[in-house]
């Protein structure tokens, strides 16, 4: 049986989680791997209160047992453990293959930290090889993803099934096909300045540590510069 590196990372990631954290749960097929382990702690006795990025999250974090508690009642968090479809050596990512980037992006940025879970196919030299998802609204959305593609990409909503793939918040995808990205924050500026955008797949200075497990069993952990 291969190693699981996915379940390697998130596992590592979990050992920062101390009793009395609130934790922002993340989304996706690594995240999964940290909310179960999470639950597995919970069980053993660790207390901790937890908010979740997506339905998918939250209903495999009550599953589990871990106590979920609503925005409203908390103004920020400790932690928030979260995956990523790319990251660089200066942890900027590319996230919302799943579909909850602006849930992510809200969460992650009111956390004391943000860890990122990644298996070694996630670290990349410059972003773009994996589409950039950007969230848009459904209103003229024909012509939100028009002023995207001058940006130099070529986007295409994302789909599920025959139907158009749908964010939890009701907005749609735009799968952005860059490429390589050349500078990460002026694409970020470029995207929020255009009417339609709701939120963009690139963390940039929002990330503070990643684990990212390799395939021989090793595990790199990667720190921004404002870290050291």
């Amino acid at each position: 049986m291969s190693l699981n590196v996915k379940q390697l990372a998130a596992e590592k990631a979990v050992e920062y989680v101390k009793d009395g954290m609130k934790v922002g749960l993340g989304t996706g097929s690594t995240a999964y791997w940290a909310i179960r382990k999470l639950g597995q702690r919970v069980q053993e006795g660790l207390n901790i209160t937890a908010v979740a990025t997506s339905r998918a999250s939250e209903d495999q974090a009550r599953e589990l047992g871990i106590p979920l508690v609503s925005f409203g009642d908390i103004d920020s968090l400790d932690l928030t453990i979260d995956g990523a479809d790319e990251l660089d050596s200066e942890l900027q990512l590319i996230k919302g293959g799943g579909g909850a980037l602006l849930r992510e992006k809200i969460v992650a940025s009111n956390s004391g930290r943000m860890i990122v879970v990644a298996d070694e196919s996630k670290a990349v030299a410059v972003l773009g090889k994996f589409p950039l998802p950007v969230e848009v609204v459904p209103f003229a959305w024909e012509w939100t993803v028009a002023e995207i593609a001058k940006l130099g990409c070529k986007p295409e909503l994302r789909r599920s099934g025959e139907e158009l793939y749908k964010s939890d918040n009701g907005n749609y995808i735009a799968d952005c096909r860059f490429e390589a990205i050349e500078s990460a924050p002026e694409l970020a500026n470029a995207l929020q300045n255009i009417p339609g955008v709701v939120e963009h797949g690139l963390f940039i200075g929002i990330a503070d540590l990643a684990i990212v497990a390799k395939q021989d069993g090793s595990i790199e952990v990667i720190t921004t510069r404002r870290n050291v």
